[in-house]
């Protein structure tokens, strides 16, 4: 399932967010948005995780969590 991630700190680096969904299950792949012309972070990126059920855990413990001071957003990508 592929998830969306709204709403990252613009440090949050993609290794991080990475350990972040590691700890529930395995993750496929991971790709954090970054903008062109500065090279940071645009705040959202996108996690693969292959099983069906650890996805929908790390959605529920996931979604609106405090992470690096900004109230995170997780859902199935659309």
């Amino acid at each position: 399932m592929k998830l969306l991630i709204r709403n990252l700190a613009r440090t949050t680096t993609e290794a991080e967010l990475q350990a972040l969904f590691e700890a529930h299950g395995t993750v496929q792949s991971c790709n954090l948005v970054i903008d062109k012309e500065t090279g940071s972070s645009k705040g959202f990126g996108f996690i693969e995780m292959p099983k069906l059920g650890e996805a929908k855990i790390a959605i529920n413990t996931l979604n609106g969590k405090n992470i690096a001071g900004n109230k995170i957003r997780v859902k199935k990508a659309e």
